[in-house]
């Protein structure tokens, strides 16, 4: 008998279905060791030697996983292909402990019967340059938590945390925040003529004057916009330029993990959390290859399989003569394996949907329809440039046709090639004014992150790896450093700005992009045996460790956590600080805990003020405004004696289209989520995850809602209008 282990059940029962008897496949169910969690398990004096414990959920595991061991002839270490992988098998071959000649290592980018045996025939020794990389990463991580986490507990507040990637990933979005808050709107304006020529009208913009090109923002003012309606008023439009040129458009790159997500975030409103996860699902049930890699490669036999599906499904002109290679070009990009993709090109989605629920079959789709038409042809498009004169200004008219869809067949992007069809015109042409259109626009700030905008920036700036994404992600909002608005925007928390500007002061090179980009470049180093990990960490670990020890002396909570204010107390007439608390900011007085005087903030002095002489139904005392969990409430001033409390509801100012009576308000779900609901719930339980905008929608009359990417889109789901948001 020969014993296989993965990490996953749901690999093995895939595994053990291509191997069949003579083989057992089991499960680790993940890794079987890691660091103790009551200590930080890293001797720092014994060259950083780490104490690595069983966990208590693994240990019923590793005791069944050794009576097998101890009847195989063989054990296969059959775990991921990347570096976690490899130190999951190095630790259960360090805990089960096999004779050397008994134990393999195999690896494989896709679950297939071919995949599987063709590993089995060619095994190999475990690569402890991937597990060096592994364990160099896991004690990084545990010297800068343990030692950095305290630190911020002291200093700022109980139950804060810090990590390397996790913290640069906070900075972008802190910083973004600061760039939108800083930034200046310009005012410009537009001028489009709407032109006409045997009955068919066509519009153009004004491109220049007396032959010199008007910026985008070269028009300030409806004075200015008003005085070139006056002059073009009278003008005769002549068509004095006609150019017309063929464009190719290739298609886009396979998927890798951060393409992926960014796609799956845009296209079907995946987090990235999500989108790994059904992407595993599909992996360990063998329908797409490894979903963690950084490589643009494709396998010589799926090529082949994806050209003949291309000329069975779409003709023999959609396919390509010669494969289409494609290069990485980010930092860090290692090319060691393949995109992911289909591990059966002629499995369409249709095809399998029976074996899919149905965000797994989205994905596949998105994942399918990617490879597919990284090997069909390009796009052919016809596109028409045709300046207009008029007096001393000249328009300039665009229309494209398609001469040859070409791999948008596969992608299925009908909105990218709109046609827009102008009417035959020959230079000389006088054509009809029908009206002048000038429209006044602002200049927008930068947009806050979206999970896939973040990805593509971490990607880009070389930080975290393939699978270290989406834990990032999901790490920085769960501690509360980052929160997601309804248009699924990541924004900075008051706390995570706070930290953030800690880390930036008194840690730079925690939170320096460089510093942790060329951190993740030495970790690829030690991967590639061209350097020892060792090393790698002394050289961060005895300044960080020496910086540590001076700012526990250094900083004082009050100097992070306080700013000062011109006000007095009126209880003793000392200083009013502003604290920043559990739920927020507040006024205090400086002389706690003497004197506990507090008052609320901003919005919610507002509210106080709004809600004031207000009492409380079940005993009569006033009402007050207090913070929670979920931003601010009505409770009794009689608290704890009467535990009354009244929800502080922000109402949109829509009228409920299904009862016809209540109005839709703001609301919070219990994972803290926004959402938008009838207050007549639960008589009425219409609700929203977007915002309504109060129109209906022209095609059919349902609510339209605040869309991504300043869009206004329809409620309905069967429902595809959207338009663009006019007030952005």
């Amino acid at each position: 008998m020969n014993l296989v282990i993965v990490e996953s059940p749901a690999k093995a029962k895939t595994i053990q279905k291509y191997l069949g008897k003579g083989f057992v496949v089991k499960s680790s169910y993940g890794h079987v060791r890691d660091l103790p969690k009551s200590k930080i398990g890293v001797a720092v004096e014994k060259n950083f030697t780490p104490s690595y414990v069983i966990p208590d959920k693994a240990k019923e595991r590793i005791k069944e996983l050794k009576k097998y061991a101890a009847k195989a002839d063989i054990i296969y270490f059959a775990t991921d292909e990347d570096r976690e992988g490899e130190a999951i098998a190095w630790h259960l071959y360090e805990v089960l402990a096999p004779k050397k000649e008994k134990a393999k290592r195999i690896t494989f980018h896709e679950i297939t019967k071919t995949a599987i045996q063709h590993a089995i025939e060619n095994p190999r020794e475990l690569d402890i340059n991937l597990v060096n990389a592994q364990q160099a990463r896991r004690v990084l991580d545990r010297l800068v938590g343990y030692e950095l986490s305290p630190l911020l507990w002291n200093k700022v507040r109980r139950g804060l945390s810090a990590g390397r990637v996790q913290s640069v990933a906070v900075r972008l979005i802190v910083q973004r925040e600061q760039e939108i808050a800083a930034f200046k709107s310009d005012e410009y304006w537009t001028l489009e003529a709407l032109l006409k020529k045997d009955k068919q009208e066509f519009s153009s913009f004004l491109k220049s004057k007396k032959g010199k090109a008007i910026p985008k923002l070269g028009i300030k003012s409806k004075e200015e916009v008003s005085a070139m309606e006056k002059e073009l008023s009278g003008a005769t439009y002549t068509v004095s330029s006609i150019t017309t040129k063929e464009k190719k458009r290739t298609p886009p790159a396979p998927f890798t993990t951060s393409t992926l997500q960014q796609a799956a975030f845009n296209q079907l409103g995946f987090s990235s959390k999500r989108t790994m996860m059904i992407a595993q699902q599909l992996y360990e049930n063998g329908h797409i290859t490894y979903m963690r890699t950084d490589s643009l490669n494709l396998a010589a036999e799926a090529v082949a399989s994806a050209s003949a599906t291309i000329k069975k499904l779409f003709g023999d002109n959609y396919a390509l003569a010669a494969p289409r290679v494609f290069s990485k070009k980010s930092k860090g990009a290692q090319e060691a394996h393949e995109a992911i993709r289909p591990t059966d090109p002629s499995q369409t989605p249709d095809d399998l949907a029976a074996q899919f629920e149905p965000s797994q079959q989205k994905l596949y789709r998105l994942i399918w329809q990617r490879m597919v038409a990284s090997q069909m042809a390009d796009a052919a498009l016809n596109q028409t440039a045709i300046d207009i004169t008029a007096g001393a200004y000249t328009f300039r008219a665009n229309g494209m046709t398609v001469a040859f869809d070409g791999f948008v067949r596969a992608l299925g992007e009908k909105a990218a090639f709109q046609e827009s069809v102008l009417p035959k015109l020959a230079q000389g042409d006088t054509l009809d004014l029908t009206k002048l259109s000038p429209e006044q626009h602002f200049t927008q700030p930068p947009a806050r992150y979206s999970e896939a905008t973040l990805v593509k920036a971490l990607e880009e700036h070389g930080i975290g790896r393939p699978s270290t994404y989406a834990p990032t992600i999901d790490v920085i909002q769960k501690r509360g450093y980052v929160e997601k608005n309804e248009e699924k925007r990541l924004a900075p928390t008051e706390i995570g700005t706070l930290v953030n500007s800690v880390l930036t002061e008194h840690f730079p090179n925690i939170v320096d992009i460089d510093f942790t980009a060329n951190m993740e470049a030495s970790l690829d180093d030690v991967a590639s045996g061209d350097k020892k990990w060792q090393p790698v960490i002394k050289e961060f670990y005895d300044p960080f460790h020496k910086l540590i020890g001076a700012k526990n002396k250094e900083l004082k909570k009050e100097d992070l956590t306080q700013e000062a204010t011109e006000e007095k107390c009126p209880k003793c007439g000392s200083d009013v600080v502003i604290k920043l608390g559990r739920f927020g900011k507040f006024k205090a007085c400086s002389n706690y805990p003497e004197c506990k005087h507090t008052e609320p903030l901003g919005d919610e002095k507002k509210l106080e003020e709004e809600y004031s002489g207000k009492t409380c139904p079940d005993c009569g005392k006033p009402l007050v405004v207090k913070r929670g969990r979920f931003g601010a409430f009505l409770g009794c001033s009689g608290y704890p004696e009467c535990k009354h409390i009244t929800p502080i509801v922000k109402d949109t100012g829509v009228k409920c289209p299904v009862c016809k009576k209540g109005s839709i308000i703001e609301k919070k779900s219990r994972r803290g989520k926004t959402f938008f609901a009838c207050d007549q719930y639960p008589e009425c339980k219409n609700a929203y995850w977007s915002k309504p905008t109060g129109e209906t929608c022209p095609q059919c009359s349902s609510l339209l809602v605040y869309g991504a990417k300043n869009t206004i889109r329809c409620s309905s789901k069967t429902c595809k209008f959207t338009k663009e948001n006019e007030e952005e």
